[in-house]
């Protein structure tokens, strides 16, 4: 069982009478701790199933044949693969391998923007990925009405303004099975950078959230995907709805699967604080969102360009 809240959105993705009930206790899980569960999102199981697979068919291939996709062959767009200790979080190589997408666009000279890069010997993972945007995406858009919502705002706040044209950016997780006597993490604390993230795992646990009480496991459950707001929710309400530490560590024994999908504003859209909120609790890493002022694409870019300092100074300094 998880200390998290399960949550059913079903109401807010069929927009009946009861989704203000849902958007309460969706507003009281963002105060608490800024992570819950959520079921009802009419995701098929067919589509989990596909794109989970199709993941482990493409991460059992030769590291050579990996790299024909590696990230710095997408260029400006930032998407592909990178191997084992290829991504830094809080400073320090990640204990995982993965996959970058976002959403699938003509080449352009905006960093992040363009056409995904999907691996040739495994055709399935792209019809599973692209399907799984769009899906996805209509979930995101259904959670975040619910906590407009729980904020007094009208339903389509996000919809109708910073997600009338996302940001969006979807990565596969690959965790190799840590040594019981390796201290490392295959994902260090952090926090997610935009407004929302809908996360789904495999069997195997490993995610851990840092809550008022301390840090609480985030156990796969069967059939949901486990929701977390990211720092521009936590800016936009002055810090009363919590941008959360969370960090993995795969103990398992298994290798393990996850698939972040993050739902964020459009890239030029500044975020700035609604007007009747105050500032909430300190953050753990002591930043003041609230400091920031831009467009969402420049915060993006300060963060994803930390993450992979080799394809920053490649890519975007040239």
């Amino acid at each position: 069982m998880s200390e998290l809240p399960v949550i059913d959105i079903a109401p807010l993705m069929l927009g009946t009478d009861d989704r203000d009930e849902v958007a309460a206790r969706i507003g009281a899980a963002c105060r608490d701790s800024g992570f819950f569960y959520i079921t009802g999102h009419g995701v098929s199981h067919d589509l989990v199933d596909r794109l989970d697979a199709a993941s482990r068919a493409f991460f059992a291939l030769p590291e050579a044949v990996k790299d024909e996709i590696a990230m710095e062959r997408g260029g400006r767009a930032w998407r592909g693969f990178f191997p084992v200790g290829g991504e830094l979080t809080s400073g320090r190589p990640d204990l995982k391998e993965g996959l970058y997408f976002g959403a699938e666009l003509p080449p352009s000279d905006l960093p992040l923007h363009g056409p995904n890069l999907f691996p040739g010997q495994v055709p399935a993972l792209r019809e599973a990925v692209l399907a799984y945007l769009e899906s996805l995406t209509r979930v995101a858009q259904a959670v975040l009405g619910g906590i407009a919502l729980s904020l007094g705002l009208p339903g389509d706040y996000f919809s109708s303004g910073y997600t009338a044209d996302p940001t969006i950016l979807f990565r596969i997780f690959h965790y190799p099975p840590a040594d019981p006597g390796d201290d490392g993490w295959g994902v260090g604390e952090h926090t997610d950078y935009g407004l929302l993230t809908l996360l789904l795992q495999d069997g195997n646990g490993g995610l851990q959230v840092h809550t008022p009480g301390g840090w609480v496991d985030a156990p796969p459950l069967e059939g949901t995907f486990v929701c977390n707001i990211g720092d521009m929710l936590d800016k936009l309400t002055g810090g009363t709805y919590r941008s959360t530490p969370h960090r993995v560590r795969n103990v398992s024994g298994n290798e393990r699967l996850s698939f972040p999908f993050f739902f964020d504003p459009g890239w030029h859209d500044e975020v700035p604080a609604l007007p009747y909120t105050e500032g909430g609790r300190a953050r753990w890493d002591g930043q003041d969102l609230r400091a920031f002022t831009g467009p969402y694409g420049e915060y993006l870019l300060s963060k994803v360009a930390k993450v992979f300092p080799q394809l920053r100074a490649e890519v975007l300094e040239p």
